[in-house]
């Protein structure tokens, strides 16, 4: 066994290095398994670097998990704010005017699916508002967005991203000062709390969406289309991009597999195959993550083979 295992691993180095030769296509990346975390390859991933739109998932997680946790309705409207507009109101796909209504359904869809960064901030402002009456008197001293961000952090120390920080709720850098930043790694372990969520899955699946305001009484439609170019395609149904002058191009995709099924004696062991795939810093990212995707299941594919060596082998079913 531990020959099958040598030489399982002697392909992964050599697969690894490979796809080290196209480290050019991004400044750092990470595969990891959804299951386990188990990281298939890595390059550069423990290195701190600007994350763009990759924000989001954050938002939307303390969003979701802030709604679950108060049962609070998703299709319940709130109102743009005028400082949000003041803010981010040059880069406006959808046309969101101050005082327009919106569901905070409809602010997670634009947010995730087109990267919205007005329905994020909007989010942030309402949700940081509630933490912030629900919070301690240190909370009450900051502003909604704020406390908003601290949450993001929260979460972040939760999950152990240990080199990452929020700044606010979208992913912009500030032109000057401190910097927001994140790791490959910490971010395969954001995907992974994230992909979890069924609601989650659903939001970051979606090619297209209608998705309709309020505005003086007349209600407008928009139709949000997916920035993610890969989705629907070799088994890719989630999760974000990301873009700015620092960063890059970045992008997280999962992509999930039939599950593999064994029978240990009486027992079914059913193990899910799902891989998330983060690149940051790219060139092409639909090219890089192309290529890191096939790459990586050839990987997981050996790793499978020789028994998932420092992971759990199966769920029982």
């Amino acid at each position: 066994m531990r020959n099958v295992v040598n030489i399982v691993l002697i392909g992964m180095i050599a697969l690894g290095s490979v796809s080290r030769m196209q480290a050019q296509l991004a400044a750092a990346y990470a595969i990891t398994d959804q299951t386990t975390g188990y990281v298939i390859d890595a390059f550069k991933g423990d290195e701190k670097r600007q994350i763009a739109s990759l924000t989001k998932i954050a938002t939307a997680k303390v969003v979701l998990d802030w709604a679950t946790t108060t049962s609070t309705d998703l299709a319940e409207q709130v109102v743009i704010p005028e400082q949000v507009i003041d803010e981010l109101g040059e880069n406006n796909p959808i046309g969101l005017q101050a005082n327009d209504l919106i569901s905070y359904r409809d602010l997670l869809y634009a947010a995730l699916m087109q990267s919205d960064n007005i329905a994020a901030a909007t989010l942030a402002y309402y949700v940081g508002a509630a933490l912030r009456q629900a919070g301690d008197d240190r909370l009450r001293e900051l502003g909604s967005i704020e406390v908003f961000v601290s949450q993001m952090n929260a979460l972040a120390r939760q999950l152990g991203m240990e080199r990452t920080l929020f700044l606010n709720p979208h992913g912009l850098e500030p032109r000057k000062g401190l910097q927001p930043y994140s790791t490959a790694l910490d971010l395969a372990k954001l995907a992974a709390y994230a992909m979890k969520d069924a609601a989650f899955r659903f939001y970051v699946s979606q090619k297209e969406r209608k998705v309709s305001f309020n505005r003086g009484g007349q209600v407008f439609q928009y139709l949000l289309r997916n920035t993610n170019e890969l989705l629907g395609t070799n088994g890719i149904d989630g999760v974000k991009t990301g873009q700015t002058a620092r960063a890059g191009e970045c992008i997280i995709l999962s992509s999930q597999r039939d599950p593999e099924v064994t029978q240990e004696g009486s027992t079914t062991l059913v193990t899910p195959r799902r891989l998330n795939v983060i690149v940051l810093g790219a060139t092409d990212r639909v090219t890089a993550a192309t290529e890191l995707l096939e790459r990586g299941w050839g990987l997981y594919d050996q790793w499978a083979a020789a028994g998932r060596p420092g992971a759990n082998p199966g769920v029982p079913r």
